[in-house]
C-alpha cells in the first residue's frame, strides 16, 4: 500500500516524500512540474536510497488519475498541488479557482471511487482573517482569506468539510501552513522559484549570492519591536514531518480536523536580515519601501493543537533555517536547472 503525494515535485512535497521514505512509507507521486523540476525528485531518490513511481500529468485530467489507482494499491493521499502564489492569483483569478479547487474536487472524486478516504490536505495560513490585535492565532480563529489564492484554500477547507459531513468513513486532515523556509540539510533539494522570488528567505537568497541587487522591506513603522512585520517561519523539514505525524492520525482516525503548522514565535523581516547575513557572511542591502495594502503588523501561530493531538512540535530554529537556505542557494546558484554540482557530491558537504 502506498501514499499518494500530489504535487510531490515542488519544494514541501520534495521535503514530505524524504520525510515519508525515512518512515517506511511507499509512495507513488504525480506532478505536472509546470511549477517544479524532475531533478528535485531524482535528488529524493539520492537522498533516501529509495525509488518510487512518478507520473508527470495534470490533476485535471481525471482518466490519468483513475489510471493511476488502477496501477497502484493506494490508500491515502497527501495533496499539495496547487498554484500557491498570492501576487499571481490577484492577476490571474480564474487559473487559481480554475486549477486549484477542480484539481482537489477531481482527486476527491477518484478516492471516492476506489474507496480511498484518507487525505491530508495542504492548506495556509491565509485562510485567516487579518489581525494586528489578536496573537497567536489559533485553528478557531476568525476565517476570512484576502486575496483569490487562500480564498480556493477556504473554499477547499469547507468542501472537504462538507465531504466528511456526508460520509463518515472519511478521514481529513488539514494542515494550514505558516512561512515554510529552509532547505534539507544536504543542500539537494530546497526552494527554486521561477522568475523573481515573491517570499522574503529565497529572496534573502538571491541578494545574498548576488542575482538580485537589493532586498525592499515593505514598512518600517508597524507596532512591532524594530517597525518591521514579524511573522511564523517554520523550517521546511519540521513542516515535512508534521504530515507525516498528520498522515498517522488520519490512518488511525475518521472525521476531519484542522492544525496550525508553525513555530508559535514570531519573527520581523529586520531579524531575517540580521540571521541570513551571519549565515552567508553577506551584507544583505535593503531598501525601505511603503506598507503594503493588506498586511499586517504580526502573525504567528499558536501550534498548541498539533503538540496535543498529533505530538508533533516544530525543532528547528532560526539559526538552522538560514543555514540550511543559504547551504541550497550555494550549492545550486541556478536552482534545479542549468549548473549545478552533482546530487552525489553535494550530499558529501
Amino acid at each position: 500500500m502506498a501514499v499518494l503525494v500530489t504535487g510531490g515535485g515542488g519544494y514541501i512535497g520534495t521535503h514530505v516524500c524524504v520525510e515519508l521514505l525515512n518512515h517506511g512509507y511507499d509512495i507513488v507521486v504525480v506532478d505536472n512540474f509546470s511549477n517544479s523540476s524532475v531533478e528535485g525528485i531524482n535528488r529524493v531518490k539520492t537522498i533516501t536510497g529509495k525509488t518510487f513511481k512518478i507520473y508527470q500529468t495534470d490533476l485535471l485530467h481525471k482518466r490519468k488519475l483513475i489510471d493511476i489507482f488502477e496501477q497502484n494499491s493506494i490508500n491515502s493521499v497527501i495533496h499539495l498541488a496547487g498554484y500557491k502564489s498570492v501576487g499571481e492569483s490577484t492577476e490571474k483569478p480564474i487559473k487559481y479557482y480554475a486549477n486549484n479547487i477542480i484539481s482537489t474536487i477531481n482527486i476527491c472524486e477518484i478516492m471516492k471511487k476506489f474507496d480511498v478516504k484518507k487525505i491530508v490536505f495542504s492548506s495556509s495560513a491565509t485562510v485567516y482573517a487579518p489581525s494586528n490585535n489578536h496573537q497567536p492565532i489559533s485553528e478557531n480563529f476568525p476565517l476570512g482569506a484576502t486575496n483569490p489564492y487562500g480564498r480556493t484554500k477556504l473554499i477547499i477547507e469547507h468542501f472537504l468539510s462538507d465531504l466528511s459531513q456526508s460520509d463518515s468513513d472519511w478521514s481529513i486532515g488539514i494542515l494550514r501552513y505558516f512561512n515554510p523556509v529552509g532547505a534539507h540539510s544536504s543542500g539537494l533539494i530546497g526552494e527554486d522559484p521561477k522568475g523573481v522570488p515573491n517570499n522574503l528567505v529565497p529572496y534573502l537568497a538571491r541578494v545574498a549570492i548576488g542575482k538580485l541587487p537589493v532586498l525592499s522591506i515593505f514598512g518600517n513603522d508597524y507596532p512591532t519591536m524594530d517597525g518591521t512585520g514579524v511573522r511564523d517561519y517554520i523550517h521546511v523539514v519540521d513542516l515535512a514531518q508534521g504530515h507525516v505525524y498528520a498522515l498517522q492520525k488520519v490512518e488511525s482516525t475518521t472525521g476531519i480536523d484542522r492544525y496550525n503548522l508553525g513555530t508559535g514565535k514570531g519573527y520581523s523581516v529586520l531579524e531575517m536580515v540580521h540571521s541570513y547575513e551571519k549565515a552567508s557572511g553577506r551584507k544583505i542591502p535593503y531598501e525601505i519601501a511603503p506598507r503594503r495594502k493588506g498586511d499586517v503588523a504580526i502573525c504567528y501561530a499558536d501550534p498548541s493543537k498539533a503538540r496535543n493531538e498529533l505530538g508533533w512540535v516544530a525543532k528547528i530554529g532560526l539559526k538552522e533555517m538560514c543555514q540550511d537556505s543559504w547551504n541550497w542557494q550555494q550549492n545550486n546558484p541556478n536552482g534545479y536547472e542549468g549548473d549545478h554540482p552533482s546530487p552525489l557530491n553535494a550530499l558529501k558537504r
